[in-house]
């Protein structure tokens, strides 16, 4: 990032013109990366495949062995919220839901299924804040969702994308589950020519841009999401957005890896419309602060 996109950013923040759109890289410390979650479940059901590190094949075994998706669900949402970090993992000093919670910002979305904004909404000290928290029911496009009125800066909205804690069977967990939750959000969008979401959502994802904290765009249920939304805005609406992440892995093996990645990522995202910082979530908001 330039010291323009800083200075843009810091602006937008300022005056609430801003979407975050957090990852499981924002909850560093507090709950286990994906990786150390699918880990977990894969002995717990004694995974057989090589690919251990990967969530939704091994709840999609676990799925199959427990025989009730749900009850599964509930397995992990008890396993996040009594979740206890390993020693020497320490929650970072500076916890991005709470710098978040003090702007004047009207819509949080998430692919988390933990209650970590909500709360740092509700213990905002500078002005009284009490969040509608929602998502959707993927599952079934048939089903109407509750109507959502417009989130204002005392009253916004958290809406999680993939399910939330405190409703363990909205969770977008499994193979099954993401592979339904695309093609729901494909054949809606064929049906009515958006995606299956509140149009307060699709307003704060493409009049506002967006910050990603926590993600890897390379994700490919995410890229169909975002694409998509993206191809339905004009050029001349479309606004400049940030991701904060890390380099994947590289192959040391290749000269210059690193560069070459960065090289690769920043020309790739820039056709979205997307600055990247490189680098964790933590010294994100270390310089966010510092600029502030």
């Amino acid at each position: 990032m330039k010291d323009a996109d800083w200075d843009r950013l810091v602006r937008q923040l300022r005056r609430g013109d801003c979407t975050p759109l957090l990852g499981a890289g924002a909850c560093y410390g507090r709950l286990p990366a994906g990786r150390e979650l699918s880990q977990k479940f894969a002995a717990l059901y004694q995974y057989p495949f090589a690919d251990a590190h990967n969530l939704p094949r091994v709840m999609q075994y676990a799925v199959t062995a427990n025989g009730d998706p749900v009850d599964l669900k509930h397995q992990v949402c008890s396993y996040l919220q009594e979740y206890v970090p390993p020693p020497g993992v320490h929650p970072p000093a500076i916890d991005p839901h709470t710098v978040l919670a003090r702007f004047p910002i009207e819509t949080f979305l998430t692919t988390n299924y933990d209650d970590f904004m909500a709360t740092a909404l509700l213990q905002e000290k500078e002005c009284r804040k009490d969040p509608v928290v929602q998502s959707p029911t993927w599952w079934d496009i048939e089903v109407e969702e509750p109507a959502l009125g417009l989130p204002t800066f005392e009253e916004p909205l958290v809406y999680h994308l993939h399910g939330r804690w405190d409703d363990p069977g909205s969770l977008v967990l499994t193979d099954d589950d993401y592979l339904t939750y695309l093609v729901n959000m494909v054949e809606a969008r064929a049906a009515n020519d958006q995606p299956p979401l509140p149009s307060t959502v699709i307003r704060a994802m493409t009049s506002h841009p967006l910050l990603f904290v926590g993600y890897s765009l390379q994700d490919w249920n995410f890229r169909v999401l975002f694409h998509g939304l993206l191809k339905a805005m004009p050029l001349i609406r479309r606004r400049r957005h940030i991701s904060v992440q890390l380099l994947p892995d590289l192959d040391e093996s290749v000269a210059d890896a690193a560069e070459r990645a960065r090289d690769y990522l920043e020309r790739y995202l820039n056709d979205w419309s997307i600055t990247i910082f490189i680098g964790t979530t933590q010294e994100f908001f270390e310089q966010l602060r510092s600029r502030m």
